[in-house]
């Protein structure tokens, strides 16, 4: 059909969707080329995307020697041999992959395996890169022969501009990368994070699978839109169409029972039959409107899982039970909650911090009902988990991102510190989980009349986080980063006299000094079922800590 058609097969290609149209991009301004790329000006046209492509990768500021289509002709006869392509072992790092076929004919289904080859050979630091079959196959479509083809590879593979992440090439990244991703599914995709805690063992495990559903089981028309603005855009993009299919997903299969004995599978199986409920671009649409943190701020919470994994020692692949189900039957035991309920938990706090496992640190059962003692062993300890069984038999909690140490900035008075991490959740009688709201006024410590005199007057209590964009989400824990302390914002608060945790939703938590009773805040948004009774005792109350 064109001089890049040479691997495809045009019988499987939707050909009618392609425009003959002779069109040229000339435009060389980021934002102009941003829009083009999202509303599909190259899509369709097979010659102009090739041309599209090559210019933005051939412009990827890459290592001084980076192999190009040269490279691939001296080596490829020396690696191959005389073997059939089909036959040809893949190198470890690709994982068992899929390889996706992409309409490509039986010349560039073999072309596929000559190249990973080839690339494992000029690449040895490469340890671990799944996504590469696909990439290979999809850019397959779009060159003149196997060498451009290889040569367009390596450059993305060379990236060496540190602010530009294309494709994850160790275990490290894309381990915290699937991290990452579960950090922003739970602040994101709730609902659906809610039905993947109730019908997965393991969370995680679910979104580990999240590039393959781009890199794998995305239908050839969608996931050729994604690169076009993945390639203008670069990693976060994929993010944003993973949370988008998530999303979709939950919304076409809610209320429906699993359609096999696997949720992973359920999912694979809805992204590779896409076509019957959505079209490109209405999941480009859905994947936009996402309002998703700053490319700084991914950047950041990416490191800080890499670090955390760093820390345990998890630099290469490993059976996954043995690393993050740290909520282990056998040496869990609370008052307050069970093993379940603990794991359901531990499903909504940040990924960096599922890898530990869960450490008591105080209960009333043992240490009293005081504030004091309940300062002395919380303190050293970041972050920490508030859980509360209240007389009525209802059960909450609250997970706390920054140290109680820190209250002491304040001196005497009533001290507000923590980050967005921070929020509430009720697990009885109902389980829920409170998005997280900054708490700009310690109202709350006047709502009873044996705090007034502790208490500044306020007009609000809670108000709904707003973040300038010159400045970091409050989400990210400014002590992780060595960012400056004004990206720390107030959602916990702690004096002698009264603990306040502020929740989400316009929840919030009130403790009195002598850990017997306390109250709740709650302003009715967006209609939720308060935290608990607006007063209640305490029966227990636990505090536990994370445990590398």
């Amino acid at each position: 059909m064109d001089e890049y058609g040479r691997f495809v097969d045009w019988d499987k290609m939707d050909v009618s969707a392609q425009s003959q149209d002779t069109k040229e991009l000339t435009c060389t301004d980021f934002h102009e080329l941003k829009q083009l790329a999202r509303q599909g000006y190259w899509a369709k046209n097979h010659s102009l995307r090739a041309k599209v492509y090559h210019k933005l990768i051939s412009n990827i500021p890459c290592r001084t020697v980076t192999p190009d289509a040269n490279v691939y002709r001296d080596i490829v006869g020396k690696i191959i041999g005389k073997r059939n392509s089909s036959s040809l072992p893949l190198p470890e790092f690709v994982d068992n992959s899929l390889i996706p076929t992409y309409c490509l004919n039986a010349e560039g289904v073999g072309a596929i395996r000559k190249i990973i080859l080839c690339i494992a050979n000029q690449f040895p630091d490469i340890s671990f890169c799944p996504a590469l079959p696909s990439v290979i196959a999809l850019l397959l479509h779009y060159s003149k022969d196997e060498a451009e083809c290889f040569e367009q590879v390596c450059r993305i593979l060379a990236c060496n501009d540190p602010s530009k992440r294309l494709i994850d090439q160790t275990f490290l990244a894309f381990e915290s990368s699937c991290m990452t991703f579960g950090d922003l599914v739970n602040k994101y995709c709730q609902a659906a994070h809610k039905l993947m805690v109730a019908v997965s063992e393991d969370v995680l495990e679910v979104y580990s699978d999240w590039q393959r559903w781009l890199f794998g089981e995305l239908p050839m028309a969608y996931i050729a839109r994604v690169f076009d603005v993945f390639l203008v855009e670069g990693y976060k993009v994929l993010y944003r169409v993973a949370l988008a299919l998530l999303k979709f997903f939950h919304k076409v299969r809610a209320g429906q029972p699993m359609e096999s004995d696997s949720v992973q599978q359920d999912i694979r199986a809805f992204v590779r039959d896409i076509a019957k409920s959505v079209t490109p671009e209405r999941l480009l649409e859905k994947a936009f409107a996402i309002r998703l943190f700053s490319r700084k701020e991914i950047q950041l919470l990416q490191m800080a899982n890499e670090k955390a994994l760093q820390q345990k020692g998890i630099t290469v692949k490993q059976k996954r039970q043995n690393v993050h189900l740290a909520v282990h039957a056998e040496n869990f035991k609370s008052e307050i909650v069970s093993v379940k309920e603990m794991r359901d938990i531990w499903s909504w706090i940040p990924e960096r911090f599922a890898l530990c496992q869960p450490l008591l640190l105080f209960t009333t059962l043992e240490h009293g009902c005081s504030l004091s003692r309940f300062y002395s062993h919380s303190e050293g300890h970041e972050p920490t988990l508030l859980l509360i069984k209240t007389t009525a038999k209802e059960v909450c909690g609250a997970y706390l991102s920054t140290d109680w140490s820190e209250r002491r900035r304040g001196g005497n008075k009533l001290s507000f510190f923590g980050t967005g991490e921070c929020f509430v959740f009720r697990l009885q009688p109902e389980v829920e989980r409170y998005e997280w709201v900054i708490i700009k006024h310690p109202e709350l410590a006047s709502t009873g009349s044996e705090t007034e005199n502790h208490a500044q007057p306020a007009s609000s209590t809670l108000s709904s986080s707003s973040v300038p964009s010159d400045r970091l989400s409050p989400f990210l824990a400014a002590r992780h980063f060595n960012l400056p302390s004004k990206t720390a914002s107030m959602f916990m608060a702690g004096s002698s006299e009264c603990i306040i945790v502020g929740g989400g939703d316009g929840q919030a938590l009130y403790l009195d000094a002598d850990l017997n009773h306390g109250r709740t805040s709650h302003c009715n948004t967006f209609n939720n079922q308060p935290l608990c009774s607006e007063n209640f005792q305490i029966s227990i109350l636990e505090v536990w800590g994370f445990r590398d």
